[in-house]
Parts: C-alpha cells; sequence; structure tokens
C-alpha cells in the first residue's frame, strides 16, 4: 500500500464536496437527486480499480484531495465525477488499460437526461435502468424461452401481455407500459443501431397472447424485422433439446469494452441487472451454447411463417 502527496493540482470545482483551501472548509455542490444507471456503473468500476489497487476509500481520498466520504458517494453513484477525475484517480490505482479508462471517462459526458425519464413517476427505476443501459448498448444479444423480446413485440402483444401482470394493472398503466416498450425499439431504426441478434425458443413462438390475430400479427412482425441488416432472429426448436437459460430470459449488452457489459434477466421480481465479471462470463457462454442450437437464420424465418400459417 502507498499513499501519494496531495497536489492542488488535482482539487477541481464540482469534483470534491468538501476540500480545504488556507485551511478554511468550503461548501462544494451537492448530490445530484438523479441516480442513473451509468453513474452508478462509473462507480462500481472505480470502486473495483481502488479494491484492486489494495487500497481504502479513505487512502484514495487523500490521493486526490478529497473526503472519504465524496469517494464512498462517488463509488456509490450518488455524485457525479469529471472525466479528468476519472482519469486521474485510474492513474493513482495503477490502472493501465487505456480503452477502459477512456470508456469510463465517457460515462462522465452524458449530462441531458435520456426519454426515459418522462416514465420515472410510472415505471420502476430498474425498467428505466434497463433502458438506460440498452440505449448505450454498442450490441444486444438476447435468448428468450417463455416471452417474446421487448424490442420484437407488437403493441398488441404487449398490451395483451402486461394485462396479466399480478396484481393487475389499471387500464392507463398498461398502457404507459406498452408505449415505453415501443419507445425502446426507437434503438432498432435510429440512424446508427446497434446490431441485434434474438434467440427465441419455440416455446415463446408458441405462446398465446391476445387473439388469434395478435398472435398472427407478432409473428409476422418477427420476420418483418428480422430482415433488417443489422437484426438477427433464430429460433431454437423444441427438438433441439434443452434450453440453457433454465427458464430466463437473457439480454445482454456490450459496453464500449468488454469490462463495461451487462447481462439483464427477466426475473418475477423485474428486471435484474448484473456487471460482475464472473457472471459475464457464465451469461457469455450460455448465449454461445444457446446460439450453437438454433435454427440458421433463413430457416428461422420459415419456421415463424409455418406456425403463423398454422393459426
Amino acid at each position: 500500500m502507498r499513499v501519494r502527496e496531495c497536489s492542488p493540482y488535482y482539487l477541481r470545482v464540482g469534483d470534491l464536496h468538501d476540500v480545504r483551501t488556507n485551511g478554511k472548509s468550503q461548501s462544494m455542490p451537492q448530490p445530484s437527486p438523479l441516480l442513473t444507471a451509468r453513474r452508478r456503473r462509473l462507480g462500481v468500476e472505480l470502486r473495483r480499480l481502488r479494491e484492486r489497487a489494495d487500497l481504502s476509500a479513505t487512502q484514495a481520498a487523500a490521493l486526490v484531495g478529497a473526503t472519504q466520504s465524496r469517494v464512498s458517494n462517488i463509488e456509490a453513484g450518488r455524485y457525479g465525477v469529471s472525466a479528468d477525475r476519472v482519469r486521474t484517480l485510474a492513474r493513482h490505482y495503477d490502472c493501465t488499460d487505456e480503452p477502459l479508462i477512456e470508456a469510463l471517462a465517457a460515462l462522465t459526458g452524458e449530462r441531458r437526461r435520456g426519454w426515459w425519464e418522462e416514465y420515472r413517476d410510472m415505471l420502476s427505476p430498474r425498467m428505466l435502468d434497463l433502458t438506460e443501459v440498452e440505449h448505450h448498448a454498442t450490441t444486444v444479444r438476447v435468448a428468450h424461452i417463455i416471452n417474446i423480446p421487448g424490442l420484437l413485440q407488437t403493441p398488441d402483444h404487449a398490451r395483451a401481455l402486461f394485462s396479466q401482470t399480478v396484481p393487475p394493472l389499471k387500464p392507463h398503466e398498461i398502457e404507459h407500459r406498452v408505449s415505453h416498450r415501443i419507445k425502446r425499439q426507437e434503438i432498432l431504426h435510429r440512424e446508427q443501431p446497434p446490431p441485434y441478434t434474438a434467440i427465441i425458443h419455440e416455446a415463446a413462438l408458441r405462446m398465446r397472447f391476445g387473439d388469434r390475430a395478435t398472435v398472427r400479427g407478432q409473428l409476422h412482425h418477427l420476420n418483418e424485422v428480422s430482415e433488417l441488416d443489422h437484426v438477427t432472429i433464430t429460433v431454437v426448436p423444441f427438438h433441439s433439446g434443452p434450453f440453457h437459460t433454465s427458464g430466463q430470459g437473457i439480454d445482454y449488452f456490450h459496453g464500449t469494452v468488454r469490462q463495461l457489459d451487462t447481462v439483464q434477466l427477466d426475473t418475477d421480481h423485474g428486471a435484474e441487472l448484473i456487471d460482475s465479471p464472473a457472471q459475464l462470463d457464465r451469461y457469455r457462454l450460455i448465449l454461445e451454447r444457446v446460439e450453437q442450437a438454433a435454427l440458421l437464420p433463413a430457416k428461422s424465418r420459415d419456421f415463424i411463417a409455418q406456425l403463423a400459417q398454422d393459426l
């Protein structure tokens, strides 16, 4: 362990909460009430770098002329931090991975509120976190066994799905969720969309949400979206054997560097975001195995078309 002397160069207004100049305490900006997924993830990664360097929060604070509470609040995502501050901390933590450092610095640059913030009083924080991570992903890969992936659902399918929620939702609550889900789908149609791969089990395709027309419309929609250059949809038929997700839907969001990938699991209590390195490795392996069991894209389109025709 080692603690370097603090230099005035590292003191920056807006970065520190309780610093001293000429022996007098100065008041600094208070934490933002808006905790975004990206700010929390930045804090998590900075804590991992600090712990890897075998430094306590108190020692890290001494390196940059901050208080221990300030460092802890940054790591908890309660305080914002500048890109320069991130680079300074990374240097003190002996991190030499420049792509990672720049990717972390880039997490500080989003100052505008995302469109999903208009839903903050209507939807759970977990759902908004999912939307934020999804919006910034460089590549999206999903594997679903029971439900059609959210980015591929039609409004009628989504409406029928939300109508089955326990406890029941009120009509206006259902419409809020439907409009949010459809707006999420804009990432597939924006100017520079991320590559998107969906692996869907036959069970999800055969689930009946809504009337026959709704089901048929959903199947036709899958094949229409699969024609987009950046979208790949494949099907795992029943005869392929076990599905390796244990019944959970997996959404894998690639970050700008591998360390910033995120997995989202569908659970009974809502979306669960996972970012631990060991778990990311595990879900990458699961997706690889599921992909091996799926039909090729062309055969998958034929499979879906046949299901629609059989209705």
